[in-house]
């Protein structure tokens, strides 16, 4: 794969690419529109998707940082997104164009004080796994192999640019409207600005690894803090593939509902009991071991849940408070998806969408086995998005809706249902910490 020598670091050279890429996709309307007289609408439709994704991934791999990341986030919106920019962004998880060696080395030096060789017995200057924010190297120390995590050069400081230049997107995408509306873009960048702490994430790391170290068939990496800075994180290499790849090809039923019950034991010990759960659950994030363990990688993107989510939150995953009308109410004052100064029309309308789209999607909490594999259970959650993404009705009223920790929980289901799904988990033990009780 082709390396990058350099990054746009400024806000001015980061906004002029993405006005280049916008001339681009300007352009593939152009083809669209002539499209139209040659071609279906479908047809020309999905060659205007693949051209635009192409073309705006492109220009968001070499910015690298935030705008790399919101197109990670944008991948896991398998119900909303075209399948062409899912596939397209998908590939931010863990395979975009590396820093060069030269820069890598120029980093190294920046970010830690010395090169690699003097800390090190052996590094390699190539990488062999780029993502959004930072990229891997492997070393080798008193022969031990490890991975060690760098992070891009200026990521840090643009990401409140970044943001800004993609708020107008976001705002039309997701119906955003109202005064209050930059509470959501501010957890956005508290979240981005924590993930370019590698001194946080390395606590988080190991926090959280001590923690479920005894949630069977699930491993991590130890981490290395005398290795470690600001910019850099060293920890154990982990050997395995990428989840997305074994799910490509594995056909062990029993090995993918041994993985299905690790990944989502992990994702309940850590909502129910810790109270902190790993918000960024793509595939990229974990690997599958040669034994056929379950490894989890990245901590940089830690959610905490306040009480004052969490509870009425999880009330609502008991069918008997979704279908308490007045109960149902309360909860989704206290969600601050109904407000006090709703229409009775507003209330209606987001009272029954909301009744909806919890019945269906908490029905993996509704017994003491959920089967994942259910493609007839995720084709209605596809549906549902689809059709409120495209409501009229919805579009007229205030679409700003719900507490600011919607955002990486929500985030933090759908990926872990998706991961579910590829995996296609049978016979998942679903109440091994007593969610309904602890409610």
């Amino acid at each position: 794969m082709k390396t990058i020598d350099s990054i746009p670091v400024t806000k001015i050279h980061r906004a002029s690419k993405l006005v280049s890429t916008g001339a681009k996709v300007g352009v593939n309307y152009l083809k669209y529109y002539g499209d139209k007289l040659t071609r279906s609408e479908p047809e020309a439709r999905a060659r205007l998707n693949e051209n635009n994704a192409e073309d705006i991934y492109d220009s968001l791999k070499q910015l690298k940082g935030s705008a790399l990341k919101v197109a990670q986030m944008l991948s896991m919106e398998k119900s909303i997104m075209p399948r062409a920019y899912v596939e397209k962004f998908s590939l931010s998880q863990f395979s975009v164009p590396p820093l060069s060696p030269v820069l890598v080395l120029k980093t190294f030096k920046k970010y830690f004080g010395k090169y690699p060789n003097e800390l090190f017995d052996s590094f390699n200057a190539t990488s062999v796994n780029a993502a959004s924010i930072g990229q891997v190297h492997m070393a080798e120390k008193n022969g031990r192999k490890l991975a060690v995590k760098i992070q891009y050069p200026g990521v840090a400081h643009s990401i409140a640019s970044d943001l800004a230049m993609v708020k107008p997107i976001a705002i039309k995408m997701f119906n955003i409207k109202g005064k209050d509306s930059d509470k959501y873009f501010k957890e956005v960048e508290v979240k981005l600005i924590e993930e370019t702490d590698y001194i946080l994430e390395l606590q988080q790391s190991k926090e959280v690894s001590n923690a479920c170290s005894n949630i069977t068939n699930l491993l991590f990496p130890n981490y290395y803090e005398e290795l470690s800075s600001e910019r850099i994180i060293t920890m154990d290499y982990m050997k395995g593939e990428h989840l997305s790849e074994f799910t490509a090809h594995n056909t062990d039923e029993k090995l993918a509902n041994e993985l299905g019950q690790a990944l989502w034991d992990f994702y309940m010990f850590q909502i129910h009991t810790l109270r902190k759960v790993h918000a960024d659950p793509h595939p990229g994030n974990f690997l599958v071991s040669p034994e056929g363990k379950l490894i989890a990688l990245d901590f940089g993107c830690m959610k905490s849940i306040p009480d004052a989510f969490y509870l009425p939150y999880f009330e609502l995953a008991n069918p008997e408070n979704i279908n308490d009308p007045d109960h149902f109410l309360s909860k989704l004052y206290e969600l601050e998806i109904l407000r006090e100064d709703d229409s009775k029309e507003e209330v209606k309308f987001f009272a029954g969408m909301f009744h909806e789209l919890l019945s269906l999607f908490t029905q993996p909490f509704h017994g003491d086995t959920f089967d994942f594999s259910d493609s007839n259970f995720f084709g209605k959650i596809a549906e549902l998005g689809q059709r409120y993404s495209k409501s009229t009705e919805l579009r007229r009223m205030n679409g700003n809706r719900g507490s600011k920790h919607f955002i990486y929980i929500n985030r933090t289901f759908f990926g872990l249902y998706n991961l579910m799904f590829d995996l296609k988990a049978k016979n998942i033990k679903i109440n091994n910490f007593n969610l309904l009780e602890s409610t």
